[in-house]
């Protein structure tokens, strides 16, 4: 077959298929219950999305729409296997790792946020990482607790 039949690959084309992979944190990956099956439902939709990927026929398109699922399961993979498993506390007396915890703000604003593991942390959705200057000045505090987030002070109002 000649060369001018052969379809090659753009230099546009090769850099939208060679994404570089997504951060792994240096933190130890703790995570909830919630958080490992989250992790786990992730990796299998990135899976689908690269199968679903792969039946395109267009050479270049194919690459295009693998690139994402496939960097997706490299991340997700890697933090499936360092994955350690805390289980909720069974205390509430000291803020942990698993902990729903309600406090005060000075501006007088109250927040409930639960500490969570880094990939399953959003504040949106009242989560947020055990490794968040938040979080780690409330571990290992106590309800009445006045502690330093930032530059403000923030009191324990309840954990649960």
């Amino acid at each position: 077959m000649s060369v001018a039949f052969t379809k090659e690959e753009s230099a546009e084309t090769a850099s939208e298929t060679l994404l570089p992979d997504r951060p792994i944190s240096p933190h130890p990956n703790l995570v909830t219950e919630a958080g490992l099956k989250a992790l786990q439902a992730q990796l299998q939709e990135a899976r689908e999305a690269y199968e679903a990927a792969q039946a395109i026929e267009d050479v270049n398109e194919k690459r295009r729409q693998s690139a994402v699922p496939l960097r997706d399961a490299r991340y997700l993979t890697e933090r499936l296997r360092t994955a350690q498993l805390v289980p909720d506390p069974v205390a509430t007396d000291v803020v942990a790792f698993g902990s729903t915890v309600t406090f005060s703000r000075a501006d007088g604003r109250v927040q409930t946020y639960r500490i969570v593991g880094e990939d399953e942390a959003d504040p949106k959705a009242g989560t947020i990482s055990f490794v968040s200057p938040v979080a780690r000045s409330l571990m290992g505090k106590s309800v009445g607790d006045v502690v330093g987030a930032g530059a403000q002070e923030i009191e324990i109002l309840s954990i649960a």
